[in-house]
């Protein structure tokens, strides 16, 4: 089994942006979220990363799971969470979910990618939940 420390996060990290961009070269701007996130699934696959869409992670609280869910974009490698967007900017609400996110499953991971941007790399923000070389 591959260790996923440091090195192997900013490995798929990059790999899942160069993904995206693909897909914001092709699709451009202003599109709905769910359609960026089907596109960069199928791009994500194509390169031979494990992506998830839609994946639920339960509501817990006081050690009991609520009937109640919160909903992942996209889980990559089961180990990064990612985050869609097509908005006029990201708000602290939107970084504040993911990192909810982030802790509530555990992952250590995670990439908000805005769509609605000009140059993507504007549009992305990467949270980390911990340390990234500890088991």
């Amino acid at each position: 089994m591959l260790t996923k420390n440091e090195q192997w996060y900013n490995s798929i990290t990059g790999r899942i942006i160069k993904c995206a961009i693909e897909v914001h070269k092709e699709l451009g701007r202003g599109l709905m979220e769910s359609v960026y996130e089907i596109c960069l699934k199928k791009v994500l696959e194509d390169e031979r990363l494990f992506a998830k869409s839609q994946v639920i992670l339960p509501v817990v609280f006081r050690g009991i799971q609520l009937d109640k869910d919160f909903i992942l974009d996209l889980l990559v490698e089961d180990e990064i969470i990612l985050e869609s967007k097509s908005v006029e900017a990201i708000l602290p609400v939107h970084e504040a979910r993911l990192v909810t996110y982030l802790k509530l499953s555990g992952k250590k991971l995670g990439l908000l990618i805005n769509f609605n941007v000009t140059l993507l790399k504007d549009g992305i923000r990467r949270r980390i939940n911990g340390n990234l070389n500890s088991v």
